[in-house]
């Protein structure tokens, strides 16, 4: 009943606002969180991308420099938490490089401001919260405020296959995702004592699958073929005992 309520909440949000989540490249989300968190989300439908940069400017036109550029670009969904924005009218656009050279900019765009909420007042569903970086959402019941979200900007791109099967409405975890090359990537927060971190896995339906402990690299990756299917899986990422993170990925059955 839980898992029914939160999926009818969560189709209800993904019908009224198209794609608030993210926007496949070149095009992208970004919204204006709060607590001076912007946040920008999108989709990558190429298969020979080799870089993905969040510039930021204050004008829309020129004075444009690099804030972050992403370690891994091949995840078909992924995005960035910029919490030294200056203000929070800035201006934003993605660089992005394919192979050969090819470079392509997005259309720059603005923040926009969340202010739509949906809840439930269900007093027996029990409430998760999922750390994304700094940010912390609650699942169940959830609640996703938006008031207006990104159009359709384009710029001209190569032909991208739109038939790929891609996971909608949903913000990747910045410590546990997948890639591309059929890999599970791990890159664990800083810190000097990694061997303290240790990660459950689960199934879709909560069974329990396996977990890694007494961790030695901060950065690694999991074969495909140790959660058997394609699909979503779970996973608990614990610092020392105390949960850190609880979130999902999706694997795919062609990469």
């Amino acid at each position: 009943m839980k898992k029914a309520l939160f999926y009818s909440l969560f189709s209800l949000v993904i019908c009224n606002t198209h794609s608030v989540a993210q926007d496949t490249l070149p095009d992208f989300s970004l919204r204006n969180v709060g607590g001076n968190r912007i946040i920008a989300g999108w989709t990558n439908p190429f298969n020979n991308i080799k870089q993905i940069s969040i510039q930021r400017s204050k004008d829309s036109l020129t004075g444009y420099k690099t804030i972050m550029t992403v370690p891994d670009p091949t995840p078909v969904q992924n995005g960035y938490a910029d919490t030294r924005a200056p203000h929070d009218s800035m201006f934003y656009r993605i660089y992005i490089m394919l192979e050969k050279g090819q470079f392509y900019f997005s259309k720059p765009r603005r923040p926009v401001k969340d202010t739509i909420a949906v809840v439930t007042d269900n007093p027996k569903v029990e409430a998760d919260t999922i750390r994304i970086g700094d940010t912390f959402v609650i699942a169940k019941p959830f609640r996703v405020d938006i008031d207006k979200f990104p159009g359709t900007d384009t710029v001209a791109v190569p032909k991208v296959d739109k038939n790929k099967k891609v996971p909608n409405g949903f913000l990747p975890s910045l410590y546990v995702y997948t890639n591309r090359d059929g890999y599970v990537r791990v890159n664990l927060p800083v810190s000097d004592k990694i061997n303290q971190f240790s990660i459950k896995f689960y199934e879709e339906n909560g069974n329990f699958l396996f977990e890694l402990k007494n961790i030695l690299e901060r950065e690694f990756k999991i074969d495909k073929s140790a959660f058997y299917h394609a699909g979503w899986f779970f996973f608990e990422l614990y610092d020392g005992g105390k949960l850190l993170e609880k979130h999902k990925f999706y694997l795919e059955k062609e990469f």
